[in-house]
């Protein structure tokens, strides 16, 4: 796993996982690797009432009941639609899911405009079918044909940015259960086998751009995920990503506490004054989503390690959170100045502490930018 940039979660959590399964007693849905109860545990984090012989650590923070409503979806005919702003969390409870029921997370359709029905069917090797015509030898099943020969999830990342075609065909894959292959004049039906579904995403910050039908919202059950706004919630997030950034960089740099605290109390004030906007002009174009938190973070720490002095300050992490918010100029600047001399200055003169550093941090990250 330490060759891999990015493992998947079943390689990244195997042990977790071979353990999980081996004391798991309770009844698994078709040809799930663990029980609905396990799953959600998994997922979660185990708890001193779970009785278990070892603790099993938290990997997705959110509402129990959004993975509770997940994991039965899954257990059901229908697909799963994870729904939300960028950055809360729905593409990693994806993956964590899949990990959990399947051993597979893998098995993933992204959506863009250019996503074509072959993307999601199937497509074939051109040289084998010249040599020796269409057969299932010389298929290219999809990864969602895959998961349905192999009773796994299949994901379909975005599936509000892929097209009107696309989604409709996905519709009989959901409701039939097969994929017809009409090249073929015999063992030309791929059936899905017991355990098979689909888990799609879609950022709700894409409506309009390709609306789902009536019949494609049928075929789902829609799972809300919300922003993280709980600042206990939102630092846990922000302290478990941290951790797992400086081990894979092999850094060895503190963050002090109170950095984590004002990165997110400056989160907090940017979105209140962006539900106060009265016009997109006057919002940042950013989500400010708890994954915003750590990408601020994570260019702040790297910033620290490569060309500060090892220690993370908070005029660094002021000019990181300028130099990754302000994405249109001068909107976004013109934002984040109203900020720093609107809410940080006079708190810097009340309160002290970090606040005049980064004060000064991200004037002068403005400055440079302007």
């Amino acid at each position: 796993m330490s060759d891999l940039l990015r493992a998947p979660a079943e390689i990244k959590y195997a042990e977790e996982l071979d353990w999980l399964e081996s004391v798991d007693d309770g009844p698994k849905p078709f040809s799930w690797r663990l029980s609905p109860k396990m799953v959600r545990l998994f997922i979660l984090g185990s708890e001193r009432s779970d009785g278990l012989d070892r603790e099993i650590s938290q990997k997705w923070y959110g509402d129990r009941s959004f993975v509770e409503r997940s994991i039965v979806t899954l257990a059901s005919d229908r697909g799963l639609l994870l729904i939300g702003d960028p950055g809360t969390g729905k593409s990693w409870l994806a993956e964590l899911l899949s990990a959990a029921v399947s051993r597979n997370s893998t098995l993933v359709v992204q959506g863009t405009a250019g996503t074509t029905e072959d993307h999601i069917k199937y497509s074939w090797n051109v040289s084998m079918v010249i040599s020796k015509g269409q057969s299932r030898e010389s298929m290219i099943p999809s990864p969602i044909m895959t998961a349905m020969e192999t009773g796994a999830i299949g994901r379909f990342e975005e599936l509000t940015r892929s097209t009107s075609d696309v989604q409709d065909a996905l519709i009989s894959i959901l409701s039939e259960k097969y994929i017809s292959v009409p090249e073929m004049d015999s063992d030309n039906i791929v059936f899905a086998k017991p355990g098979f579904s689909v888990i799609a995403t879609a950022n709700s910050r894409d409506r309009g751009v390709n609306d789902l039908s009536s019949a494609l919202k049928r075929r789902f059950n829609f799972v809300r995920i919300p922003v993280v706004t709980n600042k206990k919630s939102e630092a846990e997030i922000v302290r478990f990503r941290t951790e797992e950034l400086l081990r894979r960089h092999q850094i060895e740099l503190d963050v002090p506490p109170t950095l984590l605290d004002v990165l997110l109390q400056s989160f907090a004030d940017l979105r209140a004054s962006s539900a106060a906007a009265g016009s997109d002009d006057e919002k940042l174009e950013s989500a400010l989503s708890s994954a915003e938190q750590i990408g601020v973070l994570e260019d702040a720490i790297l910033h620290s390690n490569f060309f500060g002095e090892r220690e993370l300050t908070a005029r660094t992490l002021a000019s990181s959170l300028v130099g990754s918010l302000a994405r249109r100029e001068p909107e976004d600047l013109a934002i984040l100045n109203k900020y720093l001399h609107g809410i940080v200055e006079p708190r810097s003169k009340e309160q002290g502490g970090s606040w005049p550093e980064f004060l000064e941090g991200g004037r002068d990250a403005i400055a440079t930018l302007s």
